[in-house]
């Protein structure tokens, strides 16, 4: 096999949180690798303003619109409208991130009630655009899902590196995205004999301008780098769309520099 399998031959892809701090690098790849994307986002206007920028360097391989996950109505519309003008989808990204306005308190001050919402939110999200969207490539010639998890859907937090600071690792965002590990797995198996990959990414900690001490404390963890810039999981998300990886579902790729060694 040439380096000719990453290319993603004008395929249509869809991003969901396309807007957002990761969204924006996924989509971003997926057209500079010769793909088209569907930069969706809960938020119109900023879904407008991703796929205008993207197409200033990419002509014509962005789309713009507007999708909640949770939504089911507003889920089947887009698979149901889109593929009318633009062609047939060929894959998903699982990158939205919702949550409600309570999200990220420590343990102890978790509700039930909040902790239920937020599993919901987003777990129930990935599970609701992944089955729609499955059922969508297995009656359309098959596909590629990917689903973004974390490390800490891997392992249990290192809650030393939040020391001295006010952040903490939510007990949600650990059950969640180790939910969404395990329905990466249940959906690569049920879909695999109709030509359907779900793959996901469990990406390190991302360095959005986050307390000095705790980018310290993160990267004595890891390796030469530490936290990970955006686009360092840009060559991932590519391949794991492309040929290059037509053969492997059900996998997750841990992108860290070695923090969870």
């Amino acid at each position: 096999m040439t380096l000719s399998g990453f290319d993603l031959q004008d395929r249509l892809f869809c991003v969901t949180g396309g807007a957002g701090l990761l969204g924006k690098v996924f989509c971003t790849a997926i057209a500079a690798a010769g793909g088209r994307v569907i930069v969706s986002d809960h938020d119109a206007d900023r879904a407008q303003a991703t796929a205008e920028a993207i197409n200033a360097a990419h002509p014509g391989r962005a789309i713009a619109r507007a999708m909640d996950i949770t939504d089911e109505t507003s889920v089947t519309a887009l698979l149901s409208d889109l593929p009318r003008e633009h062609g047939p989808i060929h894959g998903l990204v699982n990158n939205a991130y919702p949550r409600n306005a309570r999200y990220g308190r420590k343990l102890e001050e978790v509700t039930y009630a909040d902790f239920c919402e937020n599993m919901a939110l987003h777990a129930g999200g990935y599970f609701l655009t992944s089955q729609k969207f499955a059922a969508y490539l297995a009656a359309t010639g098959g596909g590629s899902i990917v689903n973004l998890s974390s490390i800490y859907g891997v392992i249990a937090p290192r809650f030393e590196v939040y020391e001295g600071t006010p952040m903490t690792m939510p007990v949600e965002y650990a059950a969640i995205k180790a939910a969404v590990l395990h329905l990466t797995r249940y959906f690569a198996q049920y879909y695999r004999k109709a030509g359907v990959r779900v793959n996901a990414i469990s990406p390190g900690g991302i360095f959005d301008n986050q307390p000095e001490p705790f980018v310290r404390a993160y990267g004595a963890q890891a390796g030469q780098k530490g936290m990970l810039d955006k686009e360092d999981l840009a060559g991932t998300l590519v391949y794991l769309l492309s040929d290059a990886a037509r053969h492997m579902t059900g996998q997750n790729l841990i992108v860290d520099d070695g923090f969870t060694l």
